[in-house]
């Protein structure tokens, strides 16, 4: 049921990050890594780079489909959007021949006096009818500027805006309705929200558009407390988040799945075993 139109990604991906990249390399063909299928890279890290690091996204682009998605475009924040960022995004994509861009349904600027402060953070945006339409036609000028739709994700948060007037997924649903954009499901996301917020994760699951989806995030999180889970993507994937996925290809077939880990960053056949176990979910199904 995945939407195979825009993403030319499949089986299994890993976040970029630099300290992986030699290890990558050096062990490339060999089929200790024959599970992973494409890599993820935040656009924001290579746009503009030069010298070896620039060499280094050469070499990945030669042999593994990329998927980009981004961190600063604050689709919910009050200053405009970057325009000359987005068309530096464009050429890059075109660059680097990526199909597919994504970015997350929260914000990260403050707009103060009109002006693009980062805050270096991912926030929850009111769930509110205002909020939908806000953020449905921010990204639909996005699509009209990148000539292309693009995929948005299901946020983690911690604390709920007060002026709220609708559920998480009546929000997600609705914006992406909105806007006819596409879905990058992020199955650790809706587990960590599920605890901090007291609903059900797999009813959740059901009410996602699985005609939407491109591609999933697996991640670990932090537990600070029975009711406070923190996105953190810095330890291994737990049980009850491989139980979602598991459901999820179920319910939408085997789309395309990345492993993120950001933090504490183990050596690659470590993080070969989450590959691989992703994986052997999607050959369950297929």
């Amino acid at each position: 049921m995945f939407n195979q139109t825009i993403s030319r990604i499949n089986g299994v991906g890993l976040g970029l990050k630099r300290e992986l990249i030699p290890q990558i390399q050096a062990v490339f063909g060999d089929n200790s890594i024959a599970n992973l299928n494409f890599v993820e890279i935040a656009p924001e890290n290579w746009i503009d780079i030069g010298g070896k690091a620039a060499k280094q996204l050469d070499w990945f682009a030669e042999r593994y489909p990329i998927a980009c998605h981004g961190l600063c475009l604050s689709l919910g924040g009050l200053a405009p959007l970057d325009i000359n960022f987005l068309h530096q995004v464009k050429q890059f994509l075109q660059q680097y021949n990526i199909p597919l861009y994504t970015e997350h349904l929260s914000y990260s600027t403050d707009g103060y006096k009109g002006q693009q402060g980062y805050l270096y953070d991912l926030l929850p945006i009111p769930f509110t009818e205002e909020a939908v339409h806000y953020v449905a036609k921010r990204i639909r000028q996005t699509q009209d500027i990148l000539g292309q739709r693009i995929a948005i994700e299901n946020a983690s948060f911690y604390v709920q805006a007060p002026i709220s007037s609708m559920d998480e997924l009546s929000f997600l649903n609705a914006v992406l309705t909105e806007a006819d954009c596409l879905l990058h499901l992020d199955i650790n996301n809706i587990y960590v929200n599920s605890v901090n917020f007291g609903f059900d994760a797999h009813e959740f699951l059901r009410g996602i558009p699985g005609e939407r989806i491109v591609y999933a995030h697996m991640a670990g999180h932090y537990q600070q407390a029975p009711d406070l889970l923190i996105d953190t993507h810095g330890a291994d994937v737990i049980d009850p988040v491989w139980a979602l996925l598991e459901e999820a290809y179920q319910l939408f077939g085997a789309f395309p799945t990345c492993l993120e880990r950001d933090n504490n960053i183990p050596l690659l056949p470590l993080l070969m075993r989450e590959v691989n176990k992703i994986a052997d979910y999607q050959r369950h199904v297929k």
